[in-house]
């Protein structure tokens, strides 16, 4: 009998190098995508999927990740004495209803390294795990975990999140050599990390979400370091490969990686439009620049 999926892994540990100096001091995750932390969107899409009970991964330094979550009496009692209702809300939505606990990553070597750690956590239970620098907004009414987690109810096996990407990106991603299935569920073969154009053996890409079964860890346990010298979770998932079903999902869903300039910015003026209030201040000021 498949077991319900209510537990999600977040990985935050990772030094943010692509946003240096700035994540020197502040986590990458807590990067705002216009008026909340990346790291908020992700534990709310998780929660909007189902999930009650989360294992944030963070290093050392990065103690504001477990400052965000936490309530804060003093700050909420501030704004209501002074009238500020909304504001107030948007403090408290800030308090998942999720259960979340932290475990640190003492060596940072690598996505897989970090999950491995989740294990005890995970305890035998199918287990979600979401990227903590990347925002997945769902084109459909289930959020883009929910998604997967539909899919592992029907199979019974993992599930990796695929978004088609453009033939001159396939070496920026993971990609996947899949068998259409039916509708948009494949069934993996292999994954190929960051291959050439030529190499590729398609243009679908692992989109920052996944859902494991408990061989995960087995895999995880049996992965020696790759590239970087670090455990690299596609390395695991092709060990998972051996002994068990995996199938992609291609998800309804625009992927926004925060993690770098280019990202963040497009992704807080996309946001920004969708406020009618940020659009009508913002759409003067962008035409200027752009006839500048």
């Amino acid at each position: 009998m498949k077991k319900k999926v209510t537990k999600a892994i977040i990985p935050a540990a990772g030094f943010g190098t692509r946003m240096l100096p700035f994540t020197k001091a502040v986590p990458k995750e807590l990067t705002p995508l216009v008026d909340k932390p990346v790291l908020q969107y992700v534990v709310e899409e998780a929660v909007s999927s189902g999930i009650e009970d989360i294992m944030i991964i963070i290093s050392s330094g990065k103690e504001a990740v477990i400052r965000h979550f936490e309530s804060a009496p003093e700050l909420e009692m501030r704004l209501l004495e002074s009238g500020k209702d909304k504001i107030l809300s948007a403090v408290r939505a800030s308090n998942s209803p999720a259960r979340i606990e932290y475990i640190y990553q003492p060596q940072l070597n690598g996505l897989g390294g970090a999950i491995r750690l989740a294990e005890n956590f995970a305890a035998g239970e199918p287990v979600a795990v979401l990227l903590g620098d990347t925002v997945l907004d769902s084109s459909a009414a289930r959020p883009v975990t929910g998604q997967l987690i539909d899919v592992y109810e029907k199979y019974g096996s993992s599930v990796i999140a695929l978004e088609q990407v453009d033939a001159e990106k396939v070496s920026s991603y993971g990609i996947a050599d899949a068998e259409l299935l039916a509708g948009n569920i494949f069934k993996l073969h292999d994954l190929m990390e960051k291959p050439s154009p030529e190499d590729a053996p398609g243009d679908l890409a692992v989109a920052s979400r996944y859902l494991f079964t408990p061989g995960i860890f087995s895999a995880l346990q049996k992965t020696t370091c790759g590239l970087h010298n670090e455990i690299q979770l596609t390395d695991a998932i092709r060990l998972l490969l051996k002994t068990e079903n995996v199938f992609g999902c291609q998800v309804s869903g625009k992927r926004f990686d925060l993690g770098t300039p280019d990202g963040f910015i497009a992704a807080n003026v996309e946001f920004a439009m969708r406020c009618p209030e940020l659009r009508s201040k913002l759409m003067p000021r962008l035409r200027n620049i752009l006839n500048h």
